[in-house]
């Protein structure tokens, strides 16, 4: 009998028991043995299924030599570090879907985990229920990673789909995700792009080799999006995504940032819609690779989090660990990359073409919306400088 602890019984936590009893059978069968939830680590106490299983002493789990991998699920940096680094060197394995903590203190948590000779794994961070770390640390391995994006938080995107089917405005479609529960009370990091900032770091991290600090990657969310740039995008062919982005540049370095982008139709991620996420990897040998599902949930992330348990427990030595160096020189500002911009001007066609020379117009009524040639997002505020802009968006190429 192999014996596991859950940090925290919110919705990733109860999906992660529910997980390991209504799939037991499958785990059984690929482990060799029975998998078992032991404790429940909780602040308060409550009836239900998991009630003789509760505890509120870490020490219980952390001192309990039967328990061989610990799952957190509190979120948050603070106490979900302070048990993890414990769990670690209490020489058991961890896994996590806490983005935030991974982001920031991932680093440091692998190096004592590699010293410890135990796993730190997060699949669940990223993509929820979508396999997306192993495949780019494993499956593509024998490529050069030159670029992830994708759409990585799936309430910004349901608010997106709203938009487009229904004409909703943002404030109308933020209500009816909160009523559906796709949205927190406080939506901030969803719809500011704070969630899929700490998603595109550790994927940067992964994908580059070298540690991307949070506080360098600009996150601009959705929150400013006008309705009226949605529906001209549409009209012209595009649709507007939040998207993540973390490209290999010229010369070695590397940069990441989170914005709303302009995708063309043609573009499979232009189709992905409600709270589905995709993540795109282009490797220099296999060209752009889609994963695509749900981003999030309490079973697809359960799910993400209990395979990682079992991969934990099927390990072999000869397995090369992931990680990346601390290095954090290299990373160079995303204003200097270079792609097509949308913008929307107060002001005639005249105006933007003395700004921007050639232009693609996309509409002209009062207002002059339009696509600029491929320039650096420097020369983008440079030129636009006098100009009353009333929105800017990039161009996925």
């Amino acid at each position: 009998m192999i014996q596991i602890a859950i940090l925290g019984l919110g919705t990733v936590g109860t999906g992660v028991a529910r997980v390991v009893a209504e799939n037991a059978r499958q785990i059984e069968r690929k482990l060799g043995e029975p998998l078992q939830v032991k404790s429940i680590l909780v602040r308060h106490f409550k009836d239900g299924p998991y009630r003789q299983l509760m505890t509120d002493d870490f020490r219980r789990i952390e001192e309990d030599e039967s328990i061989r991998v610990v799952v957190e699920t509190i979120g948050g940096v603070d106490a979900a570090y302070e048990y993890t680094r414990r769990a670690l060197e209490a020489g058991k394995h961890v896994v996590t879907a806490n983005k935030q903590l991974v982001a920031e203190r991932g680093f440091e948590l692998l190096a004592l985990a590699k010293k410890k000779n135990v796993s730190y794994l997060f699949e669940a961070s990223v993509g929820g229920g979508i396999p997306i770390l192993h495949p780019l640390t494993q499956c593509m391995a024998a490529n050069r990673i030159d670029e992830v994006y994708g759409i990585l938080n799936g309430t910004s995107n349901y608010i997106l789909t709203r938009m487009v089917r229904t004409g909703a405005f943002f404030t109308d479609a933020l209500r009816e995700a909160q009523a559906k529960g796709y949205a927190e009370a406080d939506p901030t990091a969803d719809v500011e792009g704070v969630d899929a900032g700490r998603k595109i770091c550790i994927l940067a991290d992964l994908a580059f080799g070298h540690q991307v600090e949070p506080e360098r990657v600009p996150m601009e969310g959705i929150r400013k999006l006008s309705l009226r740039d949605v529906r001209i995008a549409q009209r012209a062919g595009y649709r507007i995504k939040l998207l993540g982005r973390a490209v290999r540049l010229p010369g070695g370095g590397r940069t990441a940032y989170v914005a709303p982008h302009l995708i063309s139709e043609e573009n499979p991620v232009a189709s992905v819609e409600d709270v589905f996420n995709a993540v795109v990897v282009r490797g220099n040998a296999t060209g752009e690779v889609m994963f695509y599902g749900r981003g999030a949930g309490e079973l697809p992330t359960a799910s993400a989090c209990v395979a990682d348990v079992m991969e934990c427990l099927q390990s072999s030595a000869r397995r090369e660990e992931i990680g990346w160096s601390s290095e954090t020189d290299g990373f160079e500002d995303p204003a200097e990359l270079k792609t097509r911009y949308y913008f929307r001007i107060e002001g005639s066609l005249t105006d933007a073409a003395m700004a921007f020379g050639q232009v693609e117009v996309l509409s002209e009524d009062g207002e002059t919306a339009f696509l600029t040639d491929s320039i650096s997002g420097t020369d983008a505020l440079r030129q636009s400088s006098f100009l009353n802009v009333l929105a800017c968006m990039r161009v996925l190429a």
